[in-house]
């Protein structure tokens, strides 16, 4: 080990004295200063590398066998890193399939966002979407002028419906019924988020879920059906 360290002092001195000799020429055996440099900073350390390796005692196969491992791991780890944004479409396709009503979310090149809501069984677009951080199913109903939120969904999303003031009229499934304005801190669907946002609250029993009315969707740069998909676009 001893000599080891010489040599390296050596190597070491050797290519400071070619740097200052060389420093008005700016190059040294053919390559820049600066480069030459780099080159032998790096063939040092793999000089002290390649001697902890034969010095440690442990077979070559198996040093070899551990570089390729950690060679795979980086390969993996900075593909993953290059296509994050096709693996998080991916993620979402999957979860979209499992789970009915869930949005997939897309994000273009140019940072723009779209949603992509599928038809249920029933005919009409539902989404599990969220209210102030709550999960929350909605119905998409472009006939409503505003977000409607049943009794139970407005609890689910922390609001306290006793404490309501239900003095403006709205138009329901079931007929006429009265309803409470309210300002949601947040509504998101799939990656689209919306803040401040107007909404009325049904009294209990009189709806059975929630509607994601006009004022969501006009906030969005549009919207359109294709077969049986809802394309939102931020």
């Amino acid at each position: 080990m001893p000599r080891l360290f010489w040599i390296l002092i050596a190597l070491i001195g050797g290519v400071l004295l070619l740097l200052v000799a060389n420093n008005d020429a700016g190059s040294t055996f053919g390559l820049a200063n600066d480069q030459f440099a780099r080159l032998s900073y790096m063939g040092i350390w793999g000089i002290v590398l390649g001697a902890a390796i034969l010095g440690s005692g442990i077979p070559l196969g198996h040093i070899a066998r551990n570089l390729a491992v950690w060679v795979v791991i980086i390969l993996v780890l900075v593909t993953g890193y290059q296509y994050r944004y096709e693996l998080q479409d991916v993620a979402n396709r999957v979860t979209a399939g499992l789970i009915p009503g869930s949005p997939l979310s897309t994000t273009s090149a140019d940072g723009a966002v779209t949603v992509t809501l599928a038809k249920a069984g029933n005919g009409h677009f539902e989404v599990r979407g969220e209210v102030n951080g709550r999960t929350v199913p909605f119905m998409v109903d472009t006939g409503a002028s505003s977000i409607v939120l049943s009794a139970e969904d407005a609890r689910q999303a922390g609001i306290d419906t006793d404490a309501l003031d239900y003095n403006t009229p709205v138009m329901t499934a079931n007929g006429l019924a009265q309803a409470a304005n309210i300002r949601l801190d947040s509504v998101k669907v799939g990656d689209i988020e919306r803040r401040r946002l107007r909404a009325v609250v049904v009294r209990d029993g009189l709806m059975d879920g929630s509607l994601l009315g006009m004022n969501f969707l006009s906030s969005l740069s549009g919207f359109s059906v294709r077969g049986d998909r809802l394309i939102l676009s931020d």
